[in-house]
């Protein structure tokens, strides 16, 4: 089944493939513009965290009203905020605008980015078919990875030539689009029981997640690898490429690792596997090897080659794990789900990246690169003792948690 054949997923996919395009392009050129106008790497910082925190903070609250509203809906209006946001940004930029006022859009645009990600992935399954859900999410990964790539080249490309503001207004200008684009997605809205509180729903959602083994590891083991991908994988990574190969050695290492998440997602395309969650989690401890790599000081191309490999991995596991949600949760309780899953990662971000500098100081930068290494592959591997998740794709799941009313559910 080609998912693209059916109209409200093709409709779904070009939207999505405007604004993840435009986004990867705006991010580079908005921290650069920042850096332009103010020349303070503390203001940079400032901008970055006020976009964060609302996202990460408002994520569940997110989840819960995409699954009370309906996901076609949410997205409609968040993208309209966000081609504001952006525009006004570029304004700011182009016309030399206090800092203050950046950071106050970068504020909103978190709360905007917070209802959007779970709304995202909650209406895939509304478009497509159970048989066309890996090939749907396979086409969405291979755009995300193809803006990964060619993202930061075009915003560079953009700030060196036009600026960054006119940047933003690109950025500004593929939100209205999309967001116009999503207007024609033909989802039938959920009839909502007024008799029922927001927090209650969120309760349902949670009492759904916790009660679903393969989906709370699953989302502890990712939490636990954005720890250590965010902490030594970015940050400590950097320090270790300063003091060998240099910048231009670590953007060679990136470039691999994105190009081979971009060939798996296209090859994902005509791939099926039985047991997705099992064959994803052993497939992305190959990620574990560049970080034993970097830990045993091995050269530039050694580290490349391998983070190609482990591209493989990363984008097979995203993929297994997207669609194993989309087949298994209910329609009515995806966005929630999602959230609970975006909100333990999103936490470890902050908490790797704070955290890894005073570690590698007090152990060794190459040794706590190695032992990195080490526990990325056990975190990984640790949800496959669970049943449930080997068994995830070959019937149906011994748990099949009872939620309660479902609050919006159809009649």
């Amino acid at each position: 089944m080609n998912p693209l054949r059916e109209k409200p997923f093709r409709r779904f996919f070009i939207g999505q493939s405007i604004s993840v395009t435009g986004g990867a392009a705006s991010q580079i050129a908005l921290f650069f513009a920042v850096l332009q106008l103010t020349g303070s790497p503390r203001d940079l910082s400032i901008v970055i965290s006020a976009q964060m925190l609302p996202t990460v903070a408002l994520l569940l609250i997110g989840g819960g009203i995409g699954d009370r509203l309906g996901q076609a809906l949410l997205l409609r209006v968040t993208h309209v905020g966000l081609g504001v946001t952006q525009g006004a940004m570029a304004f700011c930029i182009l016309a030399k605008q206090p800092v203050g006022y950046l950071m106050g859009l970068a504020f909103v645009t978190g709360v905007l980015s917070a209802f959007t990600g779970p709304s995202l992935s909650g209406i895939v399954p509304q478009l497509v078919g159970p048989a066309g859900l890996q090939k749907a999410n396979s086409l969405l990964a291979s755009v995300g990875n193809a803006a990964k790539v060619l993202g930061p080249t075009v915003g560079g490309v953009l700030v060196s030539t036009v600026g960054g503001g006119w940047a933003l207004v690109a950025d500004s200008a593929s939100f209205f689009v999309a967001g116009a684009v999503f207007c024609f997605i033909p989802v039938q809205g959920r009839r909502v029981r007024s008799d029922r509180k927001l927090f209650t729903e969120l309760r349902q959602g949670w009492t759904y997640f916790r009660s679903s083994s393969w989906i709370w590891s699953m989302t502890a083991a990712f939490a636990v690898s954005g720890f250590l991908q965010m902490g030594a994988g970015q940050v400590l990574g950097l320090v270790l490429a300063k003091q060998t190969f240099g910048a231009e050695g670590w953007g060679v290492i990136i470039s691999c690792r994105a190009a081979g998440q971009l060939v798996m997602s296209v090859l994902m395309i005509r791939t099926k596997v039985r047991r997705p969650l099992l064959v994803g989690q052993l497939a992305i401890t190959l990620q574990a090897v560049p970080y034993l790599l970097l830990g045993l000081n091995a050269g530039v191309a050694a580290v490349a080659a391998a983070s190609f490999v482990a591209g493989f991995g990363i984008t097979f596991a995203s993929v297994a794990w997207d669609t194993s949600l989309h087949t298994y949760v209910p329609n009515e309780m995806m966005s929630r789900v999602v959230s609970y899953d975006q909100f333990g990662r999103a936490l470890a971000v902050p908490a790797g990246q704070l955290t890894i500098i005073p570690i590698a100081d007090a152990f060794g930068a190459r040794r706590v690169m190695f032992t990195t290494g080490i526990l990325f592959a056990a975190a990984m591997l640790a949800p496959l003792l669970l049943s449930s998740v080997r068994g995830v794709g070959i019937g149906d799941l011994e748990e099949e948690p009872d939620p309660g009313p479902v609050v919006g559910a159809p009649a």
